[in-house]
Order: C-alpha cells, then sequence, then structure tokens
C-alpha cells in the first residue's frame, strides 16, 4: 500500500519577513513540553530545583540545542560552504540541524548551569534523557512536512511516495524515527523510572513509621 505524502506548506504562517515554519513550533513544543514534564519529576524525584531554576534552564537548553545543533550541521555537512561563507553559521532559517550537535550542545548547556548553580549534573541530565523523546519526535514529525531525511525506495507494501522527489515508492524514515527514537523510548525510559522507583521502595526499610 503506497501512501503519497500530503503537500503541506513549510511555512505555517507568514507576516512580512516573519514566517513562522512547522520545524520551528516542532522545537517549541518539544521544548515547552519536556520542561513541564521536568518540573513533574523534579518534584517527584528529589525536588533539587525550584520551578524557577527549571525556568531558567529552558533557556540554557534552547541556546545548547540550537547553537550545537547548528554547528555540527556545518562542521560536518556544509563545512565548505562555511569557509567560502562564515555568515552561513547563522543562516538558521534556512534550515540545517544535525542531532549529534544537539546532543553535544544540551550537554554541555546542562552541565554548565548545573556548576553554576551547584546542584548534580547527573541528576539534571537525567530529568533531560527523559524527556529528549519529546523534542526527538516533534521534530522528526517536522521531517516529514519538509521532505527531510527521506527513507530508501524500497518494494515494502507500506511505503509512502515523495511527489517533490520522486515517484518512486520510499521508506517514511521519519515517520519510524519518531515512533522509534520518540513514542517507544519515551515509553521505555518511563517503565525504567518506574522499576528503578518501585525497586527503591521495596529496598527500603521501615523504621518507627519512615522508610529508608
Amino acid at each position: 500500500m503506497n501512501f503519497i505524502q500530503p503537500s503541506i506548506d513549510p511555512v505555517i504562517l507568514s507576516i512580512g519577513f516573519i514566517e513562522i515554519r512547522w520545524y520551528s513550533l516542532a522545537y517549541i513544543l518539544g521544548f515547552l513540553l519536556g520542561i513541564y514534564i521536568i518540573k513533574r519529576l523534579n518534584a517527584i524525584y528529589g525536588n533539587q530545583y525550584s520551578n524557577k531554576n527549571i525556568d531558567s534552564f529552558l533557556i540554557w537548553a534552547v541556546l545548547g540545542v540550537i547553537i550545537g545543533g547548528r554547528t555540527g550541521y556545518v562542521i560536518f555537512y556544509q563545512l565548505n560552504e562555511f569557509l567560502t561563507n562564515p555568515f552561513y553559521l547563522f543562516e538558521i532559517w534556512n534550515g540545517g540541524m544535525s542531532f549529534h550537535g544537539g546532543l553535544t550542545g544540551i550537554i554541555i548547556s546542562t552541565l554548565i548551569f548545573a556548576k553554576i548553580n551547584g546542584k548534580s549534573f547527573f541528576y539534571l541530565s537525567d530529568l533531560v534523557s527523559i524527556v529528549a523523546p519529546i523534542g526527538l519526535f516533534f521534530g522528526r514529525i517536522a521531517n516529514f512536512i519538509n521532505t527531510e531525511l527521506i527513507g530508501r525506495p524500497t518494494d515494502f507494501y507500506i511505503s509512502v511516495i515523495y511527489p517533490s522527489i520522486d515517484n518512486i515508492p520510499r521508506h517514511p524514515s521519519q515517520i519510524y524515527e519518531a515512533f522509534l527514537e520518540g513514542i517507544i523510548l519515551f515509553l521505555i525510559l518511563f517503565c525504567l523510572l518506574y522499576t528503578s522507583d518501585a525497586a527503591d521502595e521495596e529496598d527500603s526499610v521501615d523504621l518507627g513509621g519512615r522508610r529508608i
């Protein structure tokens, strides 16, 4: 069964020179939902950060992902373009972000933020790791809309035809990744969190009405 990729304009809304794109919306939704869940998890497991701290961390996380993601993309995939036009590094409106660059950026920004606030880096990075699949999910959906990261040609009975590329059935790699890196990985991490918490409860000892 072949599906035709729907024709969706990458730009949701355009007002003068200002454009709101699906890709930008994906990042915004991922960050906002991720910070909300981090606050909830922080309140349950340790409460090492205040909500104000976490709101401040949102800015660090955004800068880490965008600067790291863009820098990684330029260095690994567009180095020649950068050498001829260094300003290309800042042309984020033309697209181009790398996962490994974004990962490096968020690790560095998390490390610096935790050090400045005198908190545990591993505690905060654990929280970030749990919500990271949310951003991956929205990002891969945006890739599908933008006709990016298309899959290889296939004769698999379920495939997608990208009319703007060719009329060849291809693997919908973006949808695969949204499902596996996003939904499945998110559920796995939450299951690990739940089982770890349950194990801690079983290992604790009741002493005078208090569990230690």
